[in-house]
């Protein structure tokens, strides 16, 4: 599984109005964002500056990140910005406010430098009001947390579909049909690796799955809230007993794969684990006289055995990322 930069930027802008963070610019190939409180908790690891703005009750400063998505464009773009500089006020034609540069908290000073020195950059802002860099592509580390962080924020939804306007000014209400909605992660291992993502969804009136469900949310308002005139119907399935038909048939889907990868993948281990022991077997003939030391090849042989098992041994890894309770008409 991988992700392009449009995918990598879809996902992050979301996960940034997920948590109310405040944009302050944004272009095709990055955002700059200055965190939430819930965002900055998550992702700047600052536990003891967030353990005293709790326990003082002081305005919390949270940080600011320019998040890139695709580097080559944007300094592309930031190049091209500084080769046509905003022109002097003095040179600006009217109507072209907009292209001033800002004025300078010390004008006379500003004008003697720049007589002398030419055009004096501005220094880099310190302290709170730093802005951070990063990029972010699929496999980088500030990526990864905030995968982590979604997960982790997002893992049990209660959502309800929200009725149009129509609906709520209906005489009688309408009626939601509970679902229980679970995202698998499947990954299939040995010394390579691959992972898909399956949705799927199963309705707790009628047991029905539906093997793409995230495809059946996509066009649905949801919201955490109950909408008035509206009427949440008793579930015929329990949670636990949705869960457990979601898992038989999730491992009815499994047992219909083709797994000549795994038969490949112990034919390799088998390769390794050959190759070895004929190189442990010869050490421990080069040791008898010294006792000792055959016993540490030895130790170190099996230590190598079961590296190999591990890292080549065929295994299929099922992990729930997340779940929730969709109420849908």
């Amino acid at each position: 599984m991988t992700m392009n930069s449009q995918q990598v930027q879809r996902y992050v802008l979301t996960y940034l109005e997920a948590t109310g963070c405040s944009v302050i610019e944004r272009s095709p190939n990055h955002v700059t964002v200055k965190l939430s409180p819930e965002a900055d908790k998550a992702l700047t690891n600052r536990p003891y500056y967030w353990g005293y703005v709790e326990r003082t009750g002081v305005p919390a400063q949270t940080m600011s990140f320019t998040f890139i998505f695709d580097g080559e464009a944007y300094r592309t773009a930031q190049e091209s910005s500084m080769d046509n500089p905003p022109l002097p006020a003095s040179q600006a034609q009217p109507g072209q406010g907009s292209q001033q540069a800002p004025a300078s908290g010390n004008p006379a000073q500003d004008q003697v430098m720049g007589r002398y020195f030419g055009h004096v950059p501005a220094l880099p802002q310190l302290g709170p009001g730093r802005i951070l860099q990063e990029e972010l592509h699929y496999g980088s580390r500030r990526l990864h947390q905030i995968f982590e962080a979604a997960r982790d924020g997002g893992k049990y939804v209660n959502l309800f579909e929200q009725p149009n306007a129509r609906q709520l000014s209906a005489r009688s209400p309408a009626v939601y049909e509970a679902w229980l909605g679970v995202c698998y992660k499947i990954e299939f291992a040995c010394d390579l690796k691959r992972e898909e993502l399956h949705w799927l969804g199963i309705s707790l009136k009628s047991g029905t799955i539906v093997p793409d469900f995230g495809s059946m949310l996509e066009s649905r308002q949801l919201s955490p809230l109950l909408a008035g005139n509206m009427h949440v119907q008793p579930a015929k399935l329990s949670v636990p007993e949705a869960s457990i038909s979601l898992e038989n048939y999730l491992n009815a889907q499994l047992s219909q794969q083709d797994y000549e990868w795994a038969e490949q993948a112990r034919e390799r281990l088998r390769e390794e684990l050959e190759v070895i022991d004929h190189y442990y077997d010869d050490l421990v003939k080069e040791q008898k006289e010294e006792e000792e030391k055959k016993e540490a090849v030895q130790e170190q042989h099996q230590a190598r055995r079961k590296e190999m098992v591990w890292q080549y041994e065929p295994k299929v890894l099922v992990s729930a990322i997340n779940c929730g309770i969709f109420h849908l008409r």
